[in-house]
């Protein structure tokens, strides 16, 4: 008999929008046991976004606990409850792809949502006050109670380290060191396309998960068909995943019809948030917040003026990701349509090199690279910003 959670969660902004932030619980349906916490100070965000992110890493941690679980979802957002439920429509932009997440981490025979006044949801609210007011204090929040079971590969929330919350991620679990003689199968493999060009991408500003989210210029449209183009020569993607970004999701598309494949949305490859920084250019950041900038590019813990996200809370997010889809495409080839940091931070990992590596890479819009995943943990760089399409 397949073991039964109950997700409770929320989420809130001190501003809507303004300084957000979420928590969740799992808890075992019968005994009503704590088994695992989340909570995540997210910068500026409505209230909906929040309790949407919420939702998402409450499913991640009950998935990392046992991905063949029943899930009743328990919320205090009518909102959320009413559109999970299909009985609203989602007409918010940053809500569908929210949502599309949520609905993928379980089946839906395996899920059911039910609404609960705010008292009952006392929890919840609790964790994500906690995460906000550590925002505040520019600290990561830090879970009290341990995970209740042994974690799969899959929600990032849920699987970030207790001890440390800056803690560098492994490269991919716990990796053997040399080449090796057993026969490890087919390695999972990420082709990482970088988006094609936005309005914003040759004045080089800041366009992260933070700004305006904007689509893709003529330009980009033209470097989206042409690797489309090169990726359907070539007949190896078997899977599309995509960041939520519009520029990202619009990338995926042309690719995707082009090769007749589905798109799955996955929130952990999104850009990193620049905080006050979206829009600006270098040059502009230099002059307006040079004692910011310069912090952050000594220390991959630093984040951008403004509630922004470090290095190192990125590298924590994609490699969760990394960890969840390689668990979901075992030898298989699969296309992420991503961004700057996230395709950087996969290579810099797959490599072990230091955090300071992402700054010693050039990474161009719609390039493609390459990692190779193997049954033992190892990692294999095959290819890096390879342009040849374009030209």
């Amino acid at each position: 008999m397949a073991r039964r959670f109950v997700v409770e969660a929320d989420g809130g902004s001190r501003g809507n929008p303004g300084p957000a932030g979420y928590g969740a619980v799992v808890s075992d349906a019968e005994t009503g046991e704590t088994l695992a916490e989340v909570a995540e100070y997210i910068g500026t965000a409505t209230n909906n976004v929040a309790e949407y992110k919420g939702l998402v890493a409450g499913l991640r941690a009950a998935y990392a606990l046992d991905p063949e679980a029943e899930v009743r979802v328990r919320m205090d957002s009518k909102l959320v409850i009413e559109q999970m439920s299909g009985r609203w429509k989602i007409k918010h932009p940053d809500m569908r792809p929210l949502a599309t997440e949520a609905k993928a981490v379980f089946p839906v025979g395996r899920m059911s949502y039910e609404w609960i006044p705010r008292e009952r949801n006392k929890h919840a609210d609790r964790l994500a006050n906690e995460a906000m007011d550590a925002g505040k204090r520019g600290e990561q929040w830090r879970p009290k109670v341990p995970p209740g079971g042994t974690l799969a590969a899959g929600a990032p929330e849920a699987a970030a380290p207790a001890d440390d919350a800056l803690a560098e991620p492994a490269a991919t679990g716990a990796p053997a060191v040399g080449w090796g003689s057993a026969d490890l199968g087919t390695p999972a493999t990420f082709v990482l396309l970088r988006h094609g060009e936005t309005p914003l991408t040759p004045e080089k500003r800041f366009s992260g998960s933070g700004g305006t989210d904007p689509g893709l210029s003529p330009v980009g449209r033209h470097q989206a068909e042409r690797v489309a183009a090169a990726l359907a020569a070539r007949g190896t993607i078997q899977a599309v995943v995509t960041s939520p970004l519009l520029r990202c999701r619009e990338t995926a598309d042309v690719v995707a019809r082009r090769l007749g494949l589905d798109v799955r949305v996955d929130e952990g490859l999104r850009e990193t948030d620049f905080g006050a920084w979206e829009g600006l250019t270098f040059a502009e950041v230099k002059e307006r917040f040079p004692d910011d900038l310069a912090a952050w590019l000594a220390s991959s813990k630093a984040a951008p003026t403004g509630g922004g996200e470090s290095f190192a809370s990125v590298a924590r997010r994609v490699a969760l990701s990394r960890d969840k889809l390689i668990a979901r495409y075992p030898g298989r080839t699969v296309l992420l349509v991503t961004h700057v940091t996230p395709i950087k931070t996969l290579v810099r990992l797959a490599l072990g090199a230091p955090p300071e590596a992402l700054f010693r890479m050039e990474l161009s819009a719609a390039s493609l690279s390459a990692v190779a995943y193997y049954a033992d943990g190892n990692a294999s760089l095959r290819l890096l910003n390879e342009t040849a399409h374009l030209r």
